[in-house]
């Protein structure tokens, strides 16, 4: 057994004593650009931004700092009330010019994950920008990678090439980022969400969370190497859903029960027991493009699986089941095809 799933099963099978099922967990919302002028798939308009620190206002939800609401979601010691933490990848301008602003206004922490490489290049934050920021004590700058590079092994790729290559991508930006701005936080973002077991243990290695682009929360059940995060662009963060993203429970299935996320066959099949908290008729499970799909329930076993294969590199099976409280629990597993092109 992995030095994963042993952490997991002490964390989890603890904070049965606490009941898991009625703590609250932390839920994470992932922003790449905030602005009007840049690629739709991957930006939250200014006013849909506002608006969503306003939502979390009006909900009296706490925000908190990411690496202090991971810890406290892990160990199952959140309390009785979500807590919310606000994430940016790639460190773009517009985050600076556009949602720092409206976090300080509303005094909101954040954590900014930059790939050393682009900074100062067109549409990213400079060094300048960057120092600005790391003087706030409400702002976190986190490893993001050397150059955004696909970091999960490549089919063929020797395992000393690979592993010489993400060796340079991941402690080259954390030396960077110790050098350029005196930060070395224990926080990664996985480029572009992918991630697969091998890359998992160099993060688990180096004492790092490792934060994933996979919706949900985090829970005591969750791994501390696949952390999931909603996304928030346009098309994913609108006001009509976000409450139940911000209400949102951790499925409370072990991480040990998950699978590695390369996909080994098209349609890939999710298989986890059933807790005790979850009827089979009231879950509901979606494939990315697809909706809903069936899924077979045996001797307290779920497996899911799409109807037919997947055309795309990345995309994900998503599961939820009312919480109570007009909430929900949510389960989203990554899959990988490493036999796709890469972006």
């Amino acid at each position: 057994m992995s030095l994963r799933s042993i952490s997991q099963r002490i964390l989890f099978s603890g904070s049965l004593l606490i009941s898991p099922y009625l703590a609250a967990d932390l839920v994470v919302l992932q922003y790449h650009h905030v602005s009007d002028r840049t690629p739709p798939a991957t930006s939250t308009s200014v006013a849909l931004f506002d608006a969503q620190m306003d939502m979390i206002s009006r909900l009296e939800m706490t925000v908190v700092p990411l690496e202090e609401g991971t810890r406290d979601a892990l160990s199952g010691s959140l309390g009785e009330q979500n807590q919310i933490a606000l994430s940016f990848d790639d460190a773009y301008e517009s985050v600076y010019t556009n949602a720092a602003p409206i976090l300080s206004a509303h005094g909101y922490p954040f954590t900014i994950f930059v790939n050393t490489n682009a900074v100062g290049s067109p549409g990213y934050m400079t060094w300048e920008q960057l120092e600005d920021l790391a003087a706030n004590d409400q702002v976190t700058l986190a490893n993001h990678s050397t150059d955004h590079g696909h970091l999960a092994r490549r089919p063929d790729e020797p395992k000393a090439t690979w592993r010489q290559r993400i060796e340079v991508s991941l402690d080259q930006a954390q030396e960077t980022l110790a050098t350029e701005l005196g930060t070395t936080e224990p926080l990664f973002a996985y480029p572009y969400g992918e991630f697969d077991q091998a890359l998992e243990k160099e993060i688990a290695h180096r004492g790092w969370f490792g934060y994933g682009q996979q919706s949900g929360a985090i829970g005591p059940a969750s791994s501390s190497t696949r952390l999931p995060r909603f996304p928030m662009a346009d098309a994913y963060g609108q006001l009509n859903g976000l409450k139940d993203k911000l209400m949102s429970r951790a499925l409370p299935v072990p991480a040990d029960q998950l699978p590695d996320g390369v996909i080994g066959q098209n349609p890939p099949a999710l298989t986890f027991d059933l807790p005790p908290s979850i009827s089979a008729d009231r879950l509901n499970c979606f494939a990315s493009g697809m909706g809903r799909i069936d899924f077979e329930v045996k001797n307290g076993r779920a497996k899911i699986q799409a109807p037919r294969a997947f055309n795309s590199r990345r995309f994900r099976y998503n599961c939820t089941h009312p919480a109570g409280n007009g909430r929900f629990y949510w389960l989203s597993q990554q899959w990988l095809d490493l036999s796709k092109p890469e972006d």
